[in-house]
């Protein structure tokens, strides 16, 4: 992914020196079990790893070597042995014992995942709180309520924005359960029959990595678990694309309810010194596409050749890190839109009442039936209310309904005002705050 949506703490988890470290770290567990065991000499494990320390041994010096002598072999995995042999000497032989190349690289991507997902998990913990404290905020922040993009009853701003954080809980047991499903280690050789390292080595070295053995496996961990993943990460993706969205239409000029923060010295055009444009809503609709486009090709890895082939490996060096790069800056990149959003309870309020309070024709509807008129002629009554207030140019509903002699008929002054109250319509949002903590 290219830098300007790239965050260093999650980039640090895909370079190539990290994923070659997390190799070694790999490897160095195998040894340790094997000379636990028994199946190496004693002494082993300590010469190598002291000659291979995880945490500062590899780096571009040893990537360049690496890459020398995999334009030879044609094979990262052996070129990657090499460049171990030649730092650890004698003792190196023993690495890698019993051992295929998927052994080692789907178990290191298996801890690559965990780690990175650990950064994900916790992004996306700090965007729910943001939007809890800011649905609490707005609790009582009366709006106007949207279907078909036209108007139709209040809501408040916080009660949508509580359905956001609901819906990011959700995201948080499914991104939860997606990652432990992509836990899982393997050590069992060509065809994954365990015909030259055993099982038990297979389950200790997953226990000292925090992983668990795939219950079954063929040369490689089979690509479902990684497809639910990517899927996952594209669903998260796009309901951040439709809290941005929703940011994006209420920003409009006509609207103006809420805003993203504009910053000092801050420009919006190259031509028009007026515009404020909600620039990272946009980026995040634009980015949620990226999301979405790698599910695809995660799919299509699951349908491997027999027992393996390397379809698959070309797709994942990209979508990868791309994808975790991807969600890491979009969820960073949103709670600093929610953080610092301008809302502007005033703009809300006379939308709200546009066209003389429109949106409670509802209120004064169920009001005449109470009062005796038939549902269908209630409705005929304030509907022709309503039209004449929609095609006039200055026109208002509640002016019309009052001044109708039909409506005064079976509504005293002080019920039809009544009906243009927008808190008796909103007077259950405090049960559903209470419901969601409970």
């Amino acid at each position: 992914m290219i830098e300007r949506y790239t965050r260093p703490e999650m980039a640090s988890q895909w370079d190539g020196n990290t994923k070659h470290r997390t190799w070694i770290e790999v490897e160095l567990a195998v040894l340790s079990v094997q000379e636990a065991l028994g199946q190496v000499p004693a002494g082993v494990f300590k010469a190598v790893e002291s000659a291979l320390p995880v945490a500062s041994f590899w780096n571009d010096a040893q990537t360049l070597r690496m890459n020398e002598i995999e334009a030879e072999v044609k094979h990262d995995v052996i070129a990657f042995l090499t460049v171990l042999s030649e730092a650890a000497g004698e003792s190196a032989r023993f690495l890698h014992n019993g051992m295929t190349s998927s052994d080692l690289i789907d178990t290191a991507l298996s801890l690559q995942i965990h780690r990175a997902g650990a950064i994900l998990q916790q992004g996306l913990e700090t965007l729910r709180e943001t939007l809890y404290q800011h649905a609490l905020t707005h609790q009582h922040t009366p709006m106007v309520g949207r279907s078909h993009g036209m108007h139709g009853e209040p809501i408040t701003w916080g009660w949508k924005v509580l359905g956001w954080v609901d819906e990011l809980d959700r995201h948080r047991c499914r991104l939860e359960g997606a990652l432990v499903e992509c836990a899982v280690g393997q050590m069992s050789g060509p065809m994954g029959t365990y015909s030259n390292i055993s099982p038990e080595v297979e389950a200790q070295v997953c226990r000292r990595l925090g992983l668990r053995p795939a219950r079954t496996s063929t040369q490689v961990i089979s690509r479902d678990v990684h497809a639910q993943l990517l899927f996952v990460f594209a669903s998260i993706g796009t309901s951040l694309e439709r809290f941005a969205t929703e940011i994006r239409h209420l920003q409009r000029t006509d609207v103006r309810e809420v805003e993203e923060a504009f910053t000092s010295g801050q420009k919006g055009s190259s031509a028009m010194p007026h515009k404020r444009n909600p620039i990272s809503a946009e980026n995040l609709s634009g980015l949620a596409r990226l999301l979405r486009s790698y599910v695809n090709p995660g799919l299509e890895n699951v349908v491997l050749w027999h027992e393996r082939d390397i379809s698959h490996s070309s797709v994942e060096r990209v979508i990868f890190p791309d994808a975790f790069i991807v969600l890491d800056y979009m969820l960073h990149r949103f709670n600093r839109v929610m953080r610092d959003l301008v809302v502007y309870p005033e703009r809300m309020k006379l939308n709200m009442n546009t066209m003389g309070g429109i949106i409670f024709s509802q209120r004064v509807l169920l009001a005449l039936v109470e009062a005796g008129l038939s549902r269908e002629a209630a409705y005929e009554l304030v509907q022709r209310n309503a039209m004449a207030a929609w095609n006039s140019e200055n026109g208002n509903f509640q002016r019309n309904v009052s001044a109708d002699p039909q409506v005064q008929q079976y509504l005293s002054a002080d019920v039809l005002s009544a009906c243009f109250e927008p808190e008796a319509m909103l007077k259950h949002v405090d049960a559903v705050f209470a419901r969601f903590l409970g």
